[in-house]
């Protein structure tokens, strides 16, 4: 029987990272059951940068680094997208001087801090007694950063990307197939009316499973992914060829932000600045290989230029609510958590693996990278999903890394 009188403990919740559909209803699980278990539950803002910002000399907590959360709060939140904790994507141990918070600034004078110390003793002053972040492997990284130093960390993956190592699925990557699906399917109608190549790029820095999964869905014709550089002539042929058969005379191709084509030194970067996991923001493979595309499509369409029609579909598959499998996974995750808070189990990831819920040690989000197996998924001359040997195959066919 859940102890609802006794108080436990208090358990932190954080988001970090981009935000996706299905952290609310995360927060919310976690919530509900550690209150019913006498728990209590702070909610820290902003991802990691509530726990540097707060400044331990106030009388009062302050309401930008930190909430008690209550059921009543997580209810109202708990069928909506985003994060009402909010969210960053700072990183502790990597704090730039022009970020350091003011009241410690004379303490921390390096071009390059790192203020793990301060969380430590952020974490103490709130009491803290288990920490649960909530989100990818750069968020994640960190949360074993912390483990390591002592604390103790339930992790849970996030992210719409699904590239968190030890996990097949990670929240948020439902609701991103299913929106790409969805406007893929939208914009079907303004490509057959031109008779275009419709050219969409797709989140995916270092693994195409939100471009591969949808295409094999049946959104496009072809897809590129970040696992394998393309050759530009050998798309354009392709999708010269999809149009040729199509009645509507037009042709699909979704672009992972982080594909280059054969020969390209690097990727496509729509801003230079570095965020504070050393990424610079992708953005702008899509157009160049929509322009490509153009320019080459009179050498295989017999003489003819074919026009297109490139769109980012950037924010639009990670806004709004969590489809059905971003409110179940969730729910799950955050019981998972509290299951292995009230056996004692700590420095953990729940997880996903062959359809099955379980946990693995929170060191597998910094061992490797978690991308699409080539050979066993991908048709590198064809550019598209390889549809056979789905017998024992996870839900999402090629996420599992195991």
């Amino acid at each position: 029987m859940s102890n609802v009188k006794t108080k436990r403990g208090t358990i932190a919740i954080l988001t970090g990272g981009g935000d996706v559909p299905g952290l609310n209803p995360a927060i919310r699980a976690v919530t509900v059951r550690a209150l019913r278990e006498g728990y209590r539950v702070v909610g820290i803002r902003r991802g990691w940068a509530g726990l540097i910002d707060l400044d331990r000399s106030e009388p009062k907590l302050d309401p930008d680094c930190a909430m008690e959360l209550s059921e009543e709060t997580v209810n109202k939140v708990g069928r909506t997208g985003g994060t009402f904790l909010h969210t960053s994507r700072t990183r502790p141990s990597h704090v730039p001087k022009a970020n350091v918070p003011e009241h410690l600034r004379e303490k921390y004078t390096d071009d390059m801090n790192d203020l793990t110390p301060e969380v430590l003793a952020n974490i103490g002053h709130l009491g803290i007694d288990v920490l649960i972040p909530i989100g990818g492997d750069d968020t994640l990284s960190y949360g074993e950063r912390l483990h390591r130093e002592g604390v103790k960390v339930i992790a849970i993956p996030k992210t719409m990307d699904n590239d968190v190592p030890g996990t097949d699925y990670c929240i948020g990557f439902s609701t991103c197939v299913t929106r790409t699906i969805e406007l893929t399917h939208a914009l079907r109608t303004s490509a057959g009316s031109h008779e275009r190549f419709l050219v969409l790029e797709v989140f995916g820095r270092y693994a195409g499973f939100t471009a591969l999964l949808p295409t094999m869905a049946g959104a496009a014709n072809r897809c590129v992914i970040p696992e394998h550089p393309f050759d530009i002539e050998r798309l354009t042929r392709l999708l010269v060829a999809d149009r040729s058969t199509n009645p509507s005379k037009y042709s699909v191709v979704l672009v992972s932000e982080g594909a280059k084509i054969t020969g390209m030194d690097e990727m496509i970067f729509s801003d230079q600045e570095k965020d504070a996991y050393g990424h610079k923001k992708l953005g702008g493979i899509g157009d160049l290989i929509a322009d490509r595309l153009k320019g080459l499509s009179p050498k295989y369409n017999q003489g003819r230029r074919v026009n297109t029609i490139s769109q980012r579909l950037g924010y639009l598959v990670r806004c709004g609510d969590p489809d059905a499998l971003d409110s179940i996974v969730p729910m799950a995750f955050g019981n998972l958590a509290m299951d292995l808070i009230l056996e004692g189990t700590y420095g953990r990831l729940v997880n996903v693996r062959n359809g099955r819920y379980d946990n693995v040690p929170i060191d597998v989000v910094t061992s490797r990278k978690k991308v699409i197996d080539v050979a066993k998924y991908y048709d590198v001359d064809r550019l598209r999903p390889i549809y056979e040997n789905f017998n024992n195959r996870p839900v999402f066919i090629m996420t599992s890394d195991y």
